[in-house]
């Protein structure tokens, strides 16, 4: 990569997060001669953003845009991501992998404003951030150009490890936070907060309790059942405890209610979209209870053969939102079948929540499917003729007859 020796130096927009990597990345670029400019998404991570806003400025950067996006993130993202049921390998609710086109979204929204041509990231070449981040920009830029770091030769011999990159930061004057105290690595948001590398690159490696953010060990959760009832409107939760509130509050009181009551962690390896495997400790304690809220009136309001397809959907939904695929072509047609799919996904479902585990005791729909006099093993009144079930049967078995 050549340095820009223009009296009138090239726009590149940076994703920053604030830390070592993106610091020292937005120092290199201004000493190749480009003018950063600084973008930080607030998607629910809990930040001093005035403080990020300064440490960007100390590190390089023209200038510092930070964006509020949470409401966007919960409402067109992750709702629909939880209405879908989406488990990638059926496990991980997709917190980190959502937050990225979302975030995209906005740094080329940012970009175009700028009148920039290009952007940069902190994402590593092993990782599957740089995937989705780079899918979304050409799919919402065509014409985008994008400098990977961690992927440039020049850039990975000045720093080829942390301990580069801390010499590096103060010799140009950014403020760094080096410590060994907490030996792995955070990404947050509204929706989770996950951990990898370092110590937990060992997968038999049990991680430490003091490394959990959201949530108490279930072992020292209150020895109390926590009651607790969440409304929807077509998929939407609305209410919490009959209390209306914002898509970001919903997420919010949802956190504390899961993060007390020692629910939503898991500790799993899972299948990088790049080949690898990799491994990740999460911590999703709202997103864990509406999963399984949803997930229930969905059964007493959505007819089965749509539960059944939606169910073969979600699998496809899933793997897209991991790869990155968010802007493609096959994810809107997946949106419009969930919009369609939600249509009575109206009603009431009551919880309780115990030491990392969540009962769901009671259901109420306006839409609900349920026929009490039909499913009663008592005297439905004639409503359902048992010896028709006869014919069914026969019917059903007729391949399997040999003859």
């Amino acid at each position: 990569m050549k340095k820009k020796n223009n009296n009138k130096r090239t726009k590149i927009i940076l994703a920053y997060s604030g830390g070592l990597d993106t610091s020292v990345i937005c120092k290199w670029l201004q000493l190749k001669g480009y003018e950063v400019i600084c973008f930080v998404a607030n998607v629910g991570q809990r930040e001093d953003f005035q403080a990020l806003k300064k440490k960007a400025l100390l590190s390089g950067a023209s200038k510092v845009y930070v964006s509020d996006i949470r409401e966007e993130f919960v409402k067109n993202y992750v709702y629909p991501s939880i209405a879908f049921q989406a488990l990638y390998e059926g496990r991980y609710l997709l917190g980190t992998s959502l937050a990225r086109p979302v975030i995209m979204k906005e740094m080329i929204r940012i970009t175009k404003s700028e009148k920039a041509k290009i952007i940069a990231h902190g994402a590593t070449g092993k990782g599957n951030d740089q995937v989705r981040f780079e899918i979304s920009a050409y799919a919402l830029m065509p014409k985008v150009q994008i400098i990977a770091p961690w992927r440039v030769k020049e850039f990975n011999k000045l720093m080829p490890g942390r301990k580069e990159a801390i010499t590096f930061a103060k010799k140009h004057g950014i403020p760094v936070k080096a410590t060994t105290a907490k030996p792995w690595s955070s990404d947050e948001n509204l929706l989770h907060i996950s951990f990898e590398a370092g110590m937990l690159e060992n997968p038999n490696q049990k991680p430490r309790e003091d490394m959990f953010e959201y949530s108490t060990s279930p072992l020292k959760a209150k020895n109390r059942i926590e009651k607790l009832s969440i409304e929807f409107e077509k998929g939407i939760p609305i209410k919490i405890n009959n209390k209306k509130y914002s898509a970001v509050q919903i997420l919010e009181n949802l956190n504390d209610y899961g993060g007390r009551n020692g629910i939503g962690r898991i500790d799993i390896v899972e299948s990088r979209f790049i080949g690898m495997k990799s491994r990740g400790v999460y911590e999703t304690p709202a997103g864990t209870i509406l999963f399984y809220a949803h997930l229930d009136l969905e059964t007493l309001t959505t007819d089965r053969e749509v539960i059944s397809l939606k169910n073969t959907l979600s699998l496809t939904f899933a793997e897209k939102v991991y790869n990155g695929f968010w802007f493609a072509p096959e994810m809107d047609c997946l949106l419009k079948f969930l919009q369609e799919s939600q249509k009575r996904v109206t009603g009431k479902v009551h919880l309780e929540l115990y030491k990392g585990n969540i009962t769901v005791v009671g259901r109420e729909s306006k839409f609900s499917l349920y026929d009490e006099k039909v499913a009663s093993m008592e005297d439905d009144g004639g409503t359902y003729n048992q010896q028709d079930a006869e014919g069914f049967i026969k019917l059903n078995a007729l391949r399997l007859i040999k003859k």
